[in-house]
Order: structure tokens, then sequence, then C-alpha cells
């Protein structure tokens, strides 16, 4: 068996890296070609260099960053089909060589953990950006970030340099993350409140895992009137709460809790999913027949359901496997880990930003002293239940913002409510970050205060790269005293851990019972 080399997601082996199979059930060989992958990518945007791109080669940067998150593609095919078409587009730019695959991960520790943020931050930048792309929204400003952050990972730069770029590059994700949440919300409608049943109801079914809105939108359309549920799983229950989502009576709830226990949870499933974006795991025996992947995501043997050149899927094969299946024959009773069958989501931006008045007259007369933001990636690493005690040992005059799948450690906990509004508010998907950032700024707006002078603290658990680039993103807006955990990334070295604890206050997550007593006095 070949060696390999990964350390870009929180699971890594031994907490340094994978180097004989990837945790997630990466072979060697696709480590490799991803690394291969990313070497045609610098390549790729050196030949562009002072040229004009076109489309095709716009998106075949951000395709070929985003095949690369953790989760995604595990088809060494499919990679190599990358390949051979970053190369092709490459030549026709001009003769460049493609960086050597071997120097990404060798050299001095500390400039290897700085390229390392920078180029993890931009594989999981080009997720959203393709997620913006499909429903026609670009920024020339985030696209060609791709080509300059590429040429950067390729080329040696002092730690100055490199901290420069990283702040840079946060700069540009958080308009990526802008440029995104509008894409979502001219399309389907900003998100309103919406409540979710965790029941499946008896009778055919589809699941829809990932992140991509337009998937669904498709499948919805698709579905209608053939007597098929909709169901969404992990990342996908925000889109519940879009009003040209939510309008299909077939789009019926959510499907299990967070990624990680979808083996357990689709163990002889008798309904077929489709997985749009990351979160794959390596299917079991007793459901891989009835999972489906499109756009990115691939792994060797599962039906892929391509575009056509206007983008349009055809979900036919998923739409008879789930008609085949026939579903359960009673409603099935599912829950989420704390035993709740409902979740509300839906309180974006505009929904709570509607509602500022009310929330400034909370903070000012008392009734909410602090608010927390605890979010981010779930995972299987033990230690994450942390975030289950910490959001249940709040004060009940706190405010719980949530976001991204780490939701789904207390998402079906009662917390009850603060003068009408509740305390556990789902902002949304990963991405969904910029809806609080643009609630803290708005609040420290209104109280005439920096925003590391409100009550507000982050809790935030870090599984793969989308959380690197909204980390790096709230680094750059300034943001200090984050509580990271549940351990700190392989990539990031002593040195530059210290760099992070000096200049920002980023803090190990240690007892949710310290760590209150800690941020609350």
């Amino acid at each position: 068996m070949s060696n390999m080399f990964c350390f870009q997601c929180e699971q890594t082996a031994g907490g340094k890296g994978c180097t004989k199979v990837g945790v997630c059930g990466k072979q060697p060989e696709v480590a490799n070609l991803q690394d291969e992958l990313t070497g045609a990518l610098v390549g790729l945007a050196r030949a562009a260099e002072g040229k004009k791109t076109d489309r095709r080669t716009d998106d075949l940067i951000m395709q070929g960053l985003f095949a690369t998150v953790t989760n995604v593609n595990f088809d060494g095919a499919r990679i190599k089909e990358l390949i051979a078409q970053v190369r092709s587009a490459k030549a026709a730019l001009g003769d460049v060589a493609d960086l050597d695959p071997g120097t990404l991960w060798q050299g001095d520790p500390d400039l290897v953990s700085l390229r390392s943020l920078l180029l993890l931050g931009l594989r999981g930048m080009a997720a959203y950006a393709w997620h913006a792309a499909v429903l026609g929204h670009r920024d020339d400003e985030v696209t060609g970030w791709f080509y300059k952050g590429l040429r950067a990972v390729g080329a040696e730069h002092t730690v100055e340099e490199r901290l420069a770029q990283l702040k840079e590059f946060g700069e540009v994700n958080l308009k990526c993350m802008a440029l995104l949440d509008q894409a979502n919300t001219s399309t389907y409608g900003h998100p309103v409140p919406t409540k979710v049943s965790t029941i499946i109801e008896k009778g055919p079914f589809i699941v829809v895992s990932g992140h991509d809105l337009h998937d669904l939108k498709q499948l919805l359309e698709q579905t209608e009137g053939k007597g098929i549920n909709i169901y969404t799983h992990g990342e996908m229950l925000p889109a519940h709460a879009y009003p040209e989502l939510k309008k299909y009576p077939h789009l019926k709830g959510n499907f299990g809790t967070a990624w990680q226990n979808q083996k357990k949870e689709l163990d002889g499933i008798p309904g077929a999913v489709l997985f749009t974006t990351n979160c794959l795991m390596p299917p079991l025996d007793s459901y891989a027949d009835r999972v489906f992947t499109t756009a990115v995501v691939g792994y060797p043997g599962l039906v892929h359901i391509p575009a056509d050149e206007n983008g349009k899927k055809d979900f036919t094969p998923v739409i008879n496997k789930a008609l085949e299946l026939g579903g359960w024959t009673e409603d099935h009773k599912m829950t989420g880990i704390n035993g709740g069958t409902v979740l509300t989501t839906g309180f974006a931006r505009n929904t709570v930003l509607g509602v500022a008045d009310q929330v400034i007259d909370a903070v000012k007369n008392g009734a909410i002293k602090h608010f927390f933001l605890v979010g981010g990636c779930d995972g299987a690493r033990p230690g994450r239940n942390y975030y289950t005690e910490f959001v249940k040992q709040t004060p009940k005059d706190t405010v719980i913002l949530t976001l991204a799948c780490g939701k789904y450690r207390f998402n079906d906990l009662d917390l009850g409510e603060i003068g009408g509004l509740p305390r556990l508010l789902d902002m949304g998907q990963c991405n969904d970050a910029y809806s609080a950032i643009q609630v803290a700024l708005a609040l420290a707006k209104a109280f005439n205060c920096d925003v590391n002078e409100l009550p507000l603290t982050l809790v935030l658990s870090w599984y793969e790269q989308k959380a690197v680039c909204i980390l790096l993103t709230l680094l750059a807006l300034g943001i200090k005293n984050i509580y990271l955990g549940p351990s700190l990334p392989a990539f990031v070295s002593p040195n530059v851990l210290q760099v992070l604890v000096d200049n920002f206050g980023i803090k190990p997550i240690s007892t949710p019972e310290k760590d209150l007593k800690a941020i609350l006095g």
C-alpha cells in the first residue's frame, strides 16, 4: 500500500496526520491524486496570471478545490478526469509547470502551517463560491482570489507575508459569504422561523444531504405529484425556512442527526439518499445501492447524477429507487440526540435584525445578559458532548445563536424564551456565519461599541475546511477571544498557535463549567 499524508480535518490520525489511510475512509491513491490535482490547480493559476480567463476555467478552479474538501470525493477516476481537464485548460493558457505535490506538506513547520491555512481556506471558500455560481452569482474579486491564492500557495513567502495573505483571504471570504447569502435569498427568499418535524411519514421518500439548495429545488420540482416525500439531512435542514422551498408540501421534515451518524441512521433505509456536497461517508453494503451523488461528490460504485450544459439534472434514477423501495409502512419516529422530535430553524439575519429593537431593549433592561454563538462542524471525536453540556448549562437570561451541523448536539432541546424570542436561534448553514456577523455588527452599532465589547462569546467546533475559512474571516474582522474545540488543528504549528493566542486570544475549550465561569464571571 502506498503512503499518503493528510491532516486537513479534525479527526486526522493521532491528531497529527493520516499516513496509511484516511480516518474518513479516503484511500492513499485518492489522497495522492488530490495532491496532484492541487499541484495542477497551482499550475493553472500560474498560467492564468495577467490573462483573462473564461467561465469554464473559473469553474474548474472552484470545482477542483471543492473536490479536495473532506468527505466530498472518494472516486479516483473522477479526480483523474478533473486533473486532465485542469491541465488541458492550463495548456490553452501557456506552458507552465504544476506545483510538485510532494512539496505541499514539506518545509519549515511554521511556513507549512501558514501555507496550509491558506490552501485549506481556499478549499472551503471554493465550496461557497460554487454554490453561488450555480445560482448565477459570481464576483470577480472572489474568483480572482482563487488564482491569486493558489499562486501564493505555490510560491515561497515569509511569515509576515503569509500572515498578510491570510488576513486578505479572510476579508475576501466575507465577500464570498455575502455573495452566497445574496444568491440564496434572492432566489429562495429570506428564511423565516420554521418548525421542522423529525418524524418520517410512511411511504416512498428521498433524503437529501449536503448544502446545495439548487439541487434540492430541482428534486422538489421533479418529485411533485409523484407521492414521494422529501427529507433534509445534516446541513440541508435550514432549507425548510426558505419560502420558495417550503412552499412544496412534500418537503416534509428532517431525517436523522449530524452527518457522522449516517452509517447507523441509513443502515437498511427503505428510501433513496442524495448527497449534494461534502458529508458523505463510505456507505455500508446495507444501503449503498440506494445512495446517489451529484455535483463534485463521488464514490466508486455509486450512481452519479450529472448536470447538462445548462446546469439541469435528471433525478429519475433517484426517484425510481425511492418508488421501488417504497418507504416504511408506518410512520417512523426519529429523534435528536436529546430525544426531541421538533427542530426550529430560520433565524437568519433578516429575521433577527427585524426584531433588533426588541433584542436591544432586552439587553438594556437586563432580560438578556449574554449572547453565545455555539456552532460549527460536528464530528465523531470524543469530547464533542462539551457543546451539548455547555448549552444546557447556559443561564436562562442568555441567548444561543447557532449554525452549521454542530447544532445537532443540542438543537432538539427546548430552552424556552426571553420576551417571546426563543433562547436558541438556528441561523442556518455554516456559510450563514455571514448572518451572525451581520447581527453582531448591527448590535455593536446600536450600542456604539466595538464587536469585542459586546456581551457576545463565540464557542466554535471545527471539523473541515469551511470552518477554516470562516475562522480566518472572523480573525480578519478582528474578533477576539474565540473558544475553539474539540481539539486544535494538526496543521497549526505551536508557533502559529501562539501568534493566534497573542493577537486574537484564541482559547482551546476546557470544560463547560470552567469556560462559562471564565466568560460570565
